[in-house]
């Protein structure tokens, strides 16, 4: 749904925004990007998204982009792996695409559409301003040094030339601070937006249960990820074989796809849990699947803010999770579901799981606080408002910010930090 603001003048016509993503694959950055796309209001925005494309295990979000009348332009050189001599060719792509849109802004997100993106428009006759959201980074948990130092150096030499910096969580932007990619107070935070509701509103069917061989009354654990390296999947089974010794009768789903699926297949079956454990791969309606689980693990080595989780807590389903990237904050530091170390690889999410399954009360009522928190907080209306508004001041920008003033969100959090600090002093 469009955002809900006044139309401009008939005399102001609508700014155009190039926005590019390397690819629609699963996950939190595409859909950001649709629903940024599909919301925000064409009086006052004129959105043309550019992708490139998904490999064939990864999944992708084209059914989402279709539901909301968004039309992606693909560009099949464009994708995630480093390749010179095509990422010259999606170069002169992208930078054709400027050219015949003329952008006011150019928003790109992730690290190869942020770089190949803003390179592009750095080369047009007329500079639009220059936007790139950080979902994450790869300055950890991804690479060996020598290619993470060569990415920290294009990062900070972008930045200097990018009107505003954005980061979906306030440890992103703490990073981005410490790797030296931005000066302190040169990043804003604009937390992940979205549709949340039908997560809330999903009641649990048993259809699930009996798809997944899961007993109508024995523990059932999830994941729901990406299986690739960063997301530590392994992590997760190495931490179900105590969680089955304490409960035979458990079961466990592993919701996602990706390269590593063999590699975890064969685990499972080495560490002697493969008749617990489901492989489901990607689920399109994953609602469904989080209202009937009773927990929801979250075990990567590096996030940004994972969509996993805030749908996990909207569904009203249980979290335990390495404190990783933006979930601390996401988690209010355990107050919404357990936290374990980030370097975790097994035993302290199975302790997690295992307090979790042992006083349900308790964590009925962490959920509960954590649903009520994220359906507030996390809303895609209130990033269509938190963009738009950061969009107008790239022109008319105030003196508060590196962009203008911080959007509404920021001081909703002061305020709801403030009076949450507040209780529990009173506690």
């Amino acid at each position: 749904m469009a955002e809900l603001v006044p139309p401009m003048p008939d005399a102001s016509p609508p700014r155009r925004v190039l926005r590019l993503i390397a690819r629609l694959n699963v996950g939190g950055p595409a859909i950001h990007t649709i629903l940024l796309t599909a919301g925000l209001n064409p009086t006052r925005f004129q959105t043309r998204l550019v992708s490139g494309i998904e490999a064939a295990h990864e999944g992708d979000m084209l059914g989402l982009a279709a539901e909301k009348g968004v039309v992606p332009v693909r560009l099949p050189t464009l994708g995630r792996e480093l390749h010179p001599l095509r990422d010259l060719k999606t170069l002169w792509q992208v930078w054709s695409q400027m050219r015949d849109f003329d952008p006011d802004i150019v928003h790109t997100h992730t690290a190869k559409a942020g770089t190949i993106g803003r390179v592009a428009a750095l080369l047009l006759p007329r500079r639009p301003k220059l936007v790139h959201t950080f979902h994450g980074h790869v300055f950890h948990g991804y690479f060996g040094p020598v290619k993470t130092r060569i990415f920290l150096a294009i990062e900070r030499w972008l930045a200097k030339r990018t009107d505003q910096i954005i980061a979906v969580s306030q440890e992103v932007a703490d990073d981005l601070v410490r790797y030296g990619v931005v000066p302190p107070g040169g990043v804003t935070v604009v937390p992940l937006g979205l549709e949340l509701a039908r997560f809330a509103s999903t009641m649990p069917t048993g259809d699930w249960r009996r798809r997944c061989q899961v007993a109508p009354d024995a523990p059932w654990i999830g994941i729901v990820a990406r299986l690739v390296p960063i997301k530590a999947v392994e992590r997760f089974l190495a931490a179900l074989v105590p969680v089955f010794a304490a409960h035979p009768e458990a079961r466990a789903t592993i919701a996602g796809d990706g390269e590593c699926r063999a590699a975890l297949e064969a685990e499972a079956s080495r560490l002697g849990i493969a008749d617990r454990v489901w492989f489901e791969g990607f689920v399109a309606d994953v609602a469904k699947l989080l209202v009937e689980l009773d927990v929801v693990v979250l075990c990567s080595k590096n996030e940004g803010l994972p969509v996993s989780l805030i749908e996990s807590l909207a569904a009203g389903t249980a979290v335990v999770s390495t404190s990783v990237g933006g979930v601390p904050t996401l988690l209010a530091n355990g107050r919404f579901g357990r936290l374990v170390a980030a370097n975790d690889a097994g035993p302290g999410l199975a302790e997690g799981i295992l307090a979790t399954l042992a006083d349900p009360l308790a964590a009925r009522r962490m959920t509960d606080e954590g649903q009520v928190a994220v359906l507030s907080r996390y809303g895609s209306q209130r990033l269509t408002t938190d963009i738009s508004r950061l969009y107008e001041e790239l022109f008319h920008p105030t003196a508060e910010s590196p962009g203008g003033s911080q959007p509404a969100e920021f001081a909703e959090n002061k305020a709801l930090k403030e009076a949450e600090a507040s209780a529990d002093r009173e506690n």
